[in-house]
């Protein structure tokens, strides 16, 4: 028994090898569910729904650079709710030299006009303020419309208050919005 024991033992390191190495299997253990291998992932031109959601977890640790990196990769590919978180850092100019409310209004079009109530409310708030885009009030009034019908609480909040910009505006942002500059 103790022949057999000592044989298997000694021919064990025998069988790991492999001809090429463990380089012609891959990435061994490859790190999963963390930030970095969510980085990873987007500069290979992979998103999902796992890294798109992720983009706001990234975000709120301060780490804006990241951020946008995952939010383009996914509002490329056509997430939604990364246009708008991408609207929201241009807004803000997180992860940028400075605001760009021209940008953020164009992330916020782009999710209204693929359909998504937070981008129809958000771009209409553009137009209705002239935030980045010419002011059209009918039409910032009528995406929020659409927003309220398709079940937007804020968006049916803003109807309620008859468009009082005031209702959905905390007063630390009012500076932003005083005097168009587009």
């Amino acid at each position: 028994m103790r022949a057999i024991l000592l044989l298997i033992l000694t021919t064990l390191p025998a069988f790991a090898e492999t001809p090429g190495g463990a380089e012609e299997f891959g990435t061994l253990n490859p790190e999963e569910m963390t930030i970095a291998r969510i980085l990873d992932d987007v500069a290979r031109g992979e998103t999902s729904m796992m890294a798109c959601a992720a983009g706001y977890g990234i975000t709120k640790k301060g780490d804006h650079d990241h951020a946008r990196d995952v939010f383009e990769a996914c509002a490329r590919d056509g997430w939604t709710g990364a246009m708008t978180w991408m609207a929201q850092l241009d807004d803000n100019g997180l992860g940028a030299a400075e605001e760009d409310p021209a940008r953020a209004a164009h992330w916020d079009r782009m999710a209204a006009e693929a359909g998504d109530p937070v981008g129809m409310f958000n771009y209409g708030l553009d137009l209705m303020r002239g935030r980045g885009v010419s002011a059209d009030e009918a039409a910032g009034r009528a995406l929020v419309d659409r927003a309220a019908e398709a079940g937007l609480p804020v968006a049916q909040r803003l109807q309620a208050a008859g468009y009082d910009l005031d209702e959905v505006t905390p007063d630390a942002d009012n500076w932003k919005y005083e005097g168009r500059l587009y």
